[in-house]
């Protein structure tokens, strides 16, 4: 299996983490938190993987905080609840993290996990890579390669997760500055802890130059940056005999917006009211 992610560098930075208005994380915990309203059911015995600071912390007071290392230190059938918050992009092995996450549970017992994925830091992947061939004349990993929704969605089946969803949420943020971006990934602890990632000394001049490009192509007509973060959420259940069985594709004798008497339209961008 190849090795993504230096780990050692990852929970560094996660330590240096203030999560000081760690604003994208709170929207993911607010988000599963009104996901978990619509769910007829009490929960009793959760457990969050991943973060133990900033939103996702408080998100369900009492849980287990159990760290997202490659082997979960968790109870095989002990929980009714996992939360995996913020950490499956950093996983060398994603199928294991969400077969073990799977293991956790009691039957019947629900996961949600949340992760940055699709389209997240594409324009600060796309600036870095053009400015690096500018300086340098070569390529470094820089930004995290992002999973795609749909091969998300697989994974969840692959792992044996009954009903599975995978769904996504993206927001554009708007920022005055390179720097002022990069100091969100750095409170977020989302800095670069890529195992092939660069070692020396990186030239000021690779920077200016990405954020030149960066201005060029990615800005407003305010000239603000735009970053777009997309976050996937996946949910499934750990099989039981109780649960309803999913019909065979294509039998559906009626389209959904027909039966609820409403018009489809594709799901828009949100844009995050802020400016950082």
């Amino acid at each position: 299996m190849q090795t993504l992610t230096d780990r050692s560098a990852l929970i560094a930075h996660r330590r240096r983490a203030t999560m000081e208005d760690a604003f994208l994380h709170a929207e993911a915990a607010a988000e599963i938190e009104e996901r978990l309203s619509e769910v007829n059911r009490t929960f009793t015995a959760p457990a969050v993987i991943g973060l133990s600071k900033g939103p996702f912390a408080t998100l369900l007071p009492g849980a287990t905080q159990l760290d997202d290392a490659p082997e979960l230190s968790g109870s095989r059938g002990a929980h009714d609840l996992v939360v995996h918050a913020m950490s499956l992009h950093w996983a060398d092995d994603p199928v294991g993290q969400l077969v073990q996450s799977r293991l956790l549970l009691k039957p019947d017992g629900l996961f949600i996990g949340t992760m940055f994925a699709g389209q997240t830091l594409h324009e600060l992947r796309t600036s870095l890579a053009e400015a690096e061939a500018r300086v340098s004349g070569g390529l470094s990993p820089r930004v995290l390669p992002m999973a795609d929704l749909r091969d998300l969605g697989g994974l969840m089946q692959r792992a044996g997760f009954a009903l599975p969803v995978a769904d996504s949420q993206r927001l554009t943020v708007r920022y005055r500055t390179l720097a002022a971006l990069c100091r969100d990934l750095r409170v977020m602890g989302e800095t670069n802890a890529l195992a092939d990632r660069p070692r020396q000394f990186t030239n000021r001049r690779l920077f200016s130059t990405a954020e030149d490009i960066y201005r060029s192509h990615f800005s407003d007509d305010e000239g603000y940056l735009l970053a777009t973060f997309e976050m996937v959420f996946l949910t499934g259940w750990a099989p039981d005999e109780s649960q309803p069985k999913p019909l065979r594709p294509g039998s559906a004798q009626q389209r959904l917006a027909d039966a609820l008497g409403t018009t489809e339209s594709p799901a828009g961008d949100t844009v995050a009211p802020r400016i950082r």
